[in-house]
């Protein structure tokens, strides 16, 4: 019988590394295009649809780099990426120019974007910590 040379389970290779750098780079980018897209118009009316896409974004890519990784901690790191880029636009560019104005979408889209991801990481950590075993069910073992 031979010994497999199998990984350990929180090590990544070269392709596991490229994978999560390219998913911290994406949410730097659904950073960067939902502060672009969220001025957006339906008519005459504001249709912020951005901020439900950067919601979906960022709840896939965090699951992606969960599952890419097999770690909790390591989903945090679109998250890092997002806010990277949210942090970049808030800056002013040159002449005074701004891609955020002090609205109420701004923090809408702040709140809306990292919540739902937030939310998932905290079920599988709670998960992780306690078991899969709800609490009623431990309360009835006494």
């Amino acid at each position: 019988m031979t010994v497999g040379t199998a990984a350990k389970p929180g090590h990544l290779d070269a392709v596991g590394r490229v994978t999560l750098a390219l998913l911290v780079f994406d949410g730097f980018l659904c950073a960067v295009l939902s502060v672009l897209f969220l001025p957006s118009y339906l008519g005459a009316t504001p249709f912020p649809i951005s901020i439900l896409v950067a919601a979906v974004a960022n709840l896939a890519l965090v699951i992606a780099a969960r599952s890419t990784t097999g770690r909790i901690r390591s989903g945090v790191l679109p998250l890092a990426g997002w806010g990277a880029g949210f942090l970049l636009c808030m800056f002013g560019g040159p002449g005074g120019d701004v891609l955020m104005l002090a609205s109420v979408w701004t923090l809408l889209l702040l709140i809306g974007s990292l919540l739902p991801a937030a939310v998932y990481l905290w079920k599988v950590s709670a998960k992780a910590a306690f078991g899969t075993v709800s609490p009623p069910e431990r309360e009835g073992t006494r």
